[in-house]
């Protein structure tokens, strides 16, 4: 029979065929996405009290290349304490008593110049200590990026 010399023409035929279009295909350059950070020096640099909330400024980082999209990200900003020293938080992994104050989650669009911010607020009865604030950027696919900082809450004025 023929058909095993037919395949074979067939396997042979079909990419250079395929390769005749009318047009030569054109190489696109993939342009990255903005990319977030958090935060700002002035964010987490002073002392906060219950009942205050705490302002979490995004830092946006856009490719110098126009036509660049947003990723689907989800920003994500929380606070949890009360830690006695710096050092108990740095070492600590269970302690008791902790409590989460958390942001809504911010979806930003990606816009030129656009500032996502994140907002905590802190409780009124939130305890003096030391809290670790946590921000993700969670992506597509749910990959996720995390920091952490330090905020101190000073006893109520």
């Amino acid at each position: 029979m023929n058909s095993p010399r037919l395949r074979l023409l067939c396997c042979l035929a079909v990419p250079l065929l395929a390769a005749c279009g009318t047009e030569p295909s054109k190489m696109v350059a993939e342009v990255p996405p903005p990319t977030y950070t958090c935060c700002e020096d002035l964010d987490v640099d002073k002392p906060y009290h219950p009942g205050h909330s705490l302002t979490v400024r995004w830092t946006v980082e856009s490719p110098d290349e126009p036509g660049s999209t947003s990723p689907q990200v989800e920003l994500a900003a929380r606070l949890t304490g009360p830690y006695g020293t710096v050092d108990d938080l740095k070492t600590a992994s269970t302690v008791p008593g902790l409590v989460t104050f958390e942001a809504a989650p911010v979806r930003p669009v990606g816009t030129p110049g656009e500032r996502p911010v994140s907002t905590i607020a802190i409780g009124a009865d939130a305890e003096p200590g030391f809290y670790e604030l946590t921000t993700s950027v969670i992506g597509d696919g749910n990959t996720t990026t995390s920091g952490s900082s330090i905020v101190q809450v000073a006893p109520k004025p």
